[in-house]
């Protein structure tokens, strides 16, 4: 059975986001880059919602051919063209999936935690969320993630959008690891599952 994974980063302080919802405040380098680049060669399928997908999937899948990027963000271009994606949302439409249609499954909130655990079961890789905080948090809640990657970067925000939003419980530490040239570590969480 494929693990449920969870990537997001966040700030010393527990946010995702500033204020106006921004989440490009937070430091992404080329570490950040790098550890989730593993994440997405050990996936077998990506689980985003709405507005992650919109924004990856806008941005990714064009740096596979762009020879001005950097060889990670190229590579990532290159598994966001072919990896199956689904989409936790009741607002995208077919105009919105309509590049990306062959690879993308739309599932409705509504039937989420049903269709996850079918995914699951099927997968042979990992699972893997990035952002989509709100979709991973009703997950989290539902018991359906296996392991929460949380990637601490080197500020407080002070406010802004919180990483938890309704989902609570104990989680188990399973590793820390600081990135290599960066003052970002990763805390890896392993969640009961119901």
């Amino acid at each position: 059975m494929a693990k449920l994974v969870v990537c997001n980063i966040m700030s010393l302080d527990g946010y995702y986001a500033d204020s106006d919802g921004n989440p490009l405040v937070l430091e992404m380098d080329a570490a950040f880059d790098a550890y989730n680049l593993e994440r997405l060669r050990a996936a077998d399928a990506l689980l985003l919602g709405a507005d992650s997908y919109k924004m990856f999937m806008g941005f990714w899948p064009a740096q596979a051919g762009n020879p001005e990027a950097p060889a990670v963000h190229q590579e990532f271009g290159g598994i966001y063209g072919r990896i199956k994606v689904n989409v936790i949302s009741d607002s995208l439409t077919s105009d919105d999936i309509a590049p990306w249609s062959e690879q993308t499954t739309v599932i409705g909130r509504a039937e989420a935690e049903s269709r996850v655990k079918e995914l699951k079961q099927q997968a042979d890789g990992d699972l893997v969320t990035f952002g989509s905080r709100i979709t991973w948090n009703a997950l989290l809640q539902a018991g359906l993630v296996d392991e929460l990657h949380l990637v601490v970067g080197p500020a407080a925000l002070g406010t802004g959008t919180p990483v938890f939003t309704g989902a609570s419980g104990r989680l188990r530490l399973a590793e820390i690891r600081r990135l290599d040239g960066s003052d970002s570590v990763v805390l890896r969480y392993e969640a009961p599952v119901a």
